[in-house]
């Protein structure tokens, strides 16, 4: 049981066709900028549509190109935080919390979006602006509206890409900390080495969009399946995007 995804797309001279298995762990999507791994997000969570796939979840099918079942964003149960985090300026925290709660009845919505303050350590900003917080409390905000409905898997665009090393590294524990008090599946999209080891169960490699080697982070650091990985994985960015 868990996350199955099979996805073709077509885009501008750019092809993914990609097939890959998670269960209840936390996955990291890897690789170099534009190998497909921001697209496969859109894929799953609805926001694009496939040329051909599928995506099922457990035993529900959110999408499958040969019976053309194609489940809106919304009735989809994955929660997603964005890489930009597309926090809404004009929004205080509190409602932008309630936001990702709009399916929610509203007597239900307000108990919700109050135990998401709590549990993200919010108390005292509700009604602040995001330009009025911290980069480590709006990342909180950004959790909290995707974790609100309580969907059934989290999906991450680099969501800490912005941020200075230290706060990264305890974002680092903060996702940790979510994924436990939550019980709930990740997918996150990165292009940076330390932080796919130190968030993983497994790490998918992609590469030009195609899968080049999935794994462990111990199997994929230290079993490389192609050159492209072996350049990955020995931190060699720059030889990896010219390899490609």
């Amino acid at each position: 049981m868990g996350l199955t995804v099979r996805l073709q797309k077509k885009v501008n001279g750019f092809a993914l066709d990609i097939g890959w298995e998670i269960g209840n762990e936390m996955a990291v999507l890897f690789g170099s900028s534009g190998a497909g791994k921001t697209m496969t997000l859109h894929l799953i969570a609805g926001l694009a549509r496939p040329d051909r796939g599928s995506v099922c979840l457990d035993d529900t099918v959110y999408y499958d190109s040969s019976t053309g079942t194609d489940l809106t964003p919304q009735e989809r149960p994955f929660g997603y935080v964005f890489q930009n985090l597309a926090l809404f300026p004009h929004m205080t925290v509190v409602k932008n919390i309630l936001y990702g709660g709009a399916a929610i009845p509203e007597y239900e919505r307000l108990d919700r979006a109050h135990e998401m303050v709590h549990a993200f350590k919010l108390a005292g900003l509700e009604d602040r602006y995001p330009h009025e917080i911290s980069g480590g409390q709006k990342q909180r905000v950004a959790f909290a509206r995707a974790l609100i409905r309580q969907p059934r898997m989290l999906l991450l665009d680099e969501p800490f890409s912005a941020l200075d090393r230290p706060l990264r590294m305890e974002m680092r524990r903060f996702l940790r900390e979510v994924r436990d008090k939550f019980n709930v599946p990740v997918i996150m999209v990165t292009h940076d080495l330390e932080e796919a080891s130190a968030a993983a169960d497994k790490i998918i490699v992609y590469e030009h969009g195609r899968i080049a080697q999935t794994g462990t982070p111990d199997e994929v650091r230290n079993n490389p399946a192609t050159g492209y990985v072996s350049r990955l994985v020995t931190l060699d960015f720059g030889a990896a995007i010219n390899y490609n």
